[in-house]
This record gives C-alpha cells, structure tokens and sequence, in this order.
C-alpha cells in the first residue's frame, strides 16, 4: 500500500495538519520539526497526492497548454519558453496538441477545465465566438501567438500584419511585382493577418492585387510542395516568394530548385517565423524573425500575474519582429 499522510504523521509524532504545513511550506513550524517531517517523508518514500492538495488548496499549481502541433520547431521552441517560466514559478504544465482543428481545441479547453488547472495558455490559428465563451472563463488565460480580433483576451504576439507588410515591401522595393503568396486558410484570423499586409504593400508600391498569386496550403513541407507546383505552372511566372511560416518556404525553395531554377537568382524566397530549420535550407532562408521562445516565456509570466491577481498595466504585449537577412534573398 501506497504512504500517506496519516503515516508520516504518525511516525514523526505530529498532527496531519503539521505535515501538510511542512509540505506546502508554511512558515508556521518550528524548524527541528520541520527537519523530522522531512526526515520521515525521505526515509517512507511518501509522495504528496497533487490532486487532493488541489481539492484543498483550491489551487493545483497546473497549466493547461494547448498547441497546435508540438512537433513543429515553432511550436517546440515556444513551449520551452513557457516550460523554463513555469518551472521558475514551481507550475507543471499539461501540455496538448489541438492539430489545428477547432472542434478538438474546444474539447481540449473544456478537458483542461476539468482537470482543474490554474490557468490556460491558448495557441491557435483562430479565436471564434465559441472559444471566446469557453475562454472567458473563472480562470485566467493567456492567448500566445494568437489573436483575438476583439481584443478581450489576454495575449502575446507580433504584430503579424505588420511583419508580412515589412517582408513584402521589401521584395517590391527590390523591383519585383509577381509576388506569390503562400499561405494558411484566409479564413484564420493569422492568415487574414498576413494578407492584408501582403495587400498593403501592394497597394504601396501601386501594384495590382493579382488572386492568381495567393495560394492557400496547409502548413506543411509535403502541402507546400503540391502548391507550389501550381505556381510554377503560372504562364506568366512569379519572381518572388512570401511565404506563411519556414517550413512552407523551405518547400518553396525545393520545388524551385527542382524544377530547374536558381534561388534567389530566379525566385527570392520570405519565409516567416525565423526557426532552426531557416539555416538548415541551402540558401539558407530569409526570414520574418517571431521571438518563439520570448513568446512563450512572457505568455507564461503573465498568466502567473493573472492568477496571482498582481497589477498588470497592459494585457496585450506585442513583441518586435524583424526581418533575418540570408541568402535566399539578393540583399538588404
């Protein structure tokens, strides 16, 4: 049978309710006790039950984290942000992956819900009315690199649609007019984000919106390959490439070089995001420069804020982007 508190208690002569003071750190015992208790608890093994404390506490020192796909370099990074935070404030994290569908980030929200966690950080390509009505909930929460367009939520980002203004202009002021667009659904407030800057340069430098050059993929290498094979089978051929996250832009290069052109000869390439695998590619990628791990780590010190009801002047933080010149561009 498993040790309980009962037992420690016992074998060290105290009451339960010394035992617990120790093991939640309470200041209100005498430090040779102190020293018994834990003497007791290394020498039986006992292991304090983090559910019943909870019940008790009203506090389970657990954040829920959901991702959408943990195997991205993106999302990867990001979540040791939030993990090496979490660990400073002694919280545990319950991480899951939402694979970017809606229905499962609802059924996850409510799941972590249930495990009573302290807080929520929230990442996802979208915030609909129905998230925003589980999200609001008597817990705190913190979106991460999402956004909600009504801005009620707390959260961290970039300014997103600045970002893909910046990138763009930038190959419109190096003389190129046929820019392809590679991204996620429109319909996803990041994706919306990034075509209305991508739309804004354009209209900067008096350039035609041309639709046949915005192509929707999903975010992944083998998706990206498939899209850009209608790009490169456009009559009148694009010169430049801006594309929604690296991993997509990586794509974007292969399927260049394997149909016989050169980058940045050929085609300049833009990926987004600035992960590991932007130095891994040869060229090595330009690419839109998101703080992954800053992300994460000020996402999580502010939910410890939050839970903790501590002063916080703003609850939208918006981190600076910038542009990582290599050589899938021609130059600054």
């Amino acid at each position: 049978m498993s040790v309980t508190i009962y037992d420690v208690a016992r074998e060290a002569g105290v009451s339960m309710a010394t035992v617990s003071r120790v093991i939640n750190g309470s200041a209100n015992v005498k430090p040779s006790t102190r020293k018994k208790v834990l003497r007791v608890i290394e020498e039986l093994g006992y292991r304090p039950n983090a559910v019943a404390r909870g019940l008790a506490s009203k506090k389970t020192t657990t954040i829920g984290v959901i991702l959408p796909d943990i195997s991205s370099v993106f999302f990867a990074e990001l979540a040791r942000g939030i993990e090496d935070i979490a660990t400073m404030y002694h919280y545990n994290i319950i991480l899951s992956n939402s694979d970017q569908n809606v229905d499962k980030e609802l059924k996850l929200i409510n799941n972590l819900y249930e495990k009573q966690v302290d807080g929520l950080l929230f990442l996802g390509s979208q915030v609909t009315e129905e998230h925003r009505r589980l999200l609001k909930s008597s817990i705190p929460v913190v979106l991460v690199a999402t956004e909600d367009p009504l801005g009620e939520l707390p959260s961290v980002h970039i300014d997103v649609r600045q970002a893909a203004l910046d990138a763009v202009k930038h190959l419109l002021a190096r003389g190129h007019r046929r820019i392809v667009f590679l991204t996620e659904r429109l319909t996803t407030s990041l994706g919306r984000a990034r075509y209305e800057g991508y739309k804004a340069a354009l209209a900067a430098y008096d350039v035609p919106l041309d639709e046949t050059l915005i192509v929707e993929v999903p975010p992944y290498y083998e998706a990206a390959l498939k899209g850009m094979k209608t790009v490169l089978a456009l009559a009148d051929r694009p010169t430049a490439i801006f594309a929604a996250n690296d991993e997509v832009a990586v794509a974007a290069v292969h399927a260049v070089q394997d149909a016989g052109y050169r980058v940045p000869d050929d085609f300049e390439v833009i990926g987004f995001d600035n992960t590991r695998i932007a130095q891994m590619v040869r060229p090595m990628l330009t690419s839109v420069v998101q703080p992954m791990y800053d992300l994460g780590a000020v996402a999580m010190r502010l939910l410890t804020k939050l839970i903790h009801q501590e002063d916080v002047q703003t609850k939208t933080v918006v981190l600076p982007h910038r542009i990582e010149f290599r050589q899938s561009t021609r130059g600054e």
